[in-house]
């Protein structure tokens, strides 16, 4: 007689505690120093591990049309060994949705994308992409993803994200994070405070990132309504010299020390 199989599932997802906040750590960086050399390591596998030891709730990637960092046997890897959310960042190119169909990470996050930047920079053009925007979520959705949308704290932009099927919108915090002088990081901050509310009212889940950092993440967590924190470069600089399993732990502490009352 064949035992019954009790096994957990391949992959069982761990979400985070509940009233935590939440961390999502982008490993892109740990692909950018491999691609350096055309080498196989480091490899971002690893770093994916250690960041779950760590206390990372979410694995971020952007697997980019150039694959200039991350590539596809990357993401296939990542599907197979990561145990919380894995997140990955696209463009609406066909090409790159239909992967993301075939891989079926539990979160996709569409996010604009030029070849010439050095990193994402800005928020993805719901308003002006409507069409296009929506057919990449409706293909997503069919595979069984959850959606979000990286944008800018627009009003306009969050409404239509929410009327094209996203779930949650990130919210682009690179405003203030490149904010030069205190009043416009207070006026930065407002935008992302009112961001949250439009959301909410929407009926969406806001999570924040860009440019977040040791220094700058206090003002940003103490903002009610959030629910993931998207950080990549500032974590895995700062594990160059302490490890990624205490730079993810280091960061997840500054999350709920400055997180607002109650949560």
């Amino acid at each position: 007689m064949i035992a019954e199989d009790r096994s957990e599932p391949d992959n069982p997802v761990r979400p985070p505690k509940p009233g935590t906040p939440a961390l999502g750590v982008n490993i892109d960086h740990v692909a950018t120093v491999r691609q350096a050399r055309q080498t196989f390591e480091p490899d971002p596998a690893w770093a994916a591990m250690e960041a779950q030891l760590g206390g990372a709730d979410a694995i971020t990637f952007h697997l980019r049309e150039d694959r200039r960092h991350i590539n596809d046997r990357d993401a296939r890897l990542l599907k197979e060994v990561v145990a919380i959310k894995l997140n990955m960042e696209m463009s609406v190119e066909p090409d790159i949705v239909k992967i993301a169909v075939g891989l079926k990470p539990e979160q996709c996050t569409l996010v604009p994308e030029k070849r010439q930047e050095v990193t994402t920079e800005g928020g993805l053009d719901v308003v002006g992409q409507r069409e296009r925007v929506a057919r990449a979520v409706k293909q997503l959705k069919k595979a069984g993803c959850t959606l979000s949308a990286f944008i800018e704290p627009i009003p306009a932009q969050i409404k239509a994200s929410a009327a094209v099927g996203f779930d949650t919108v990130e919210l682009w915090s690179g405003g203030y994070a490149n904010a030069k002088t205190e009043d416009e990081k207070r006026e930065r901050l407002q935008a992302l405070r009112e961001g949250i509310i439009v959301a909410q009212d929407a009926g969406l889940n806001v999570n924040v990132g860009h440019g977040l950092t040791y220094y700058n993440i206090a003002p940003v967590a103490a903002l009610p309504g959030l629910q993931e924190f998207h950080i990549g470069h500032s974590i895995i600089a700062r594990a160059m010299f302490v490890g990624i399993r205490e730079a993810v732990r280091q960061m997840k502490e500054l999350l709920i020390r400055y997180a607002p009352k109650g949560v």
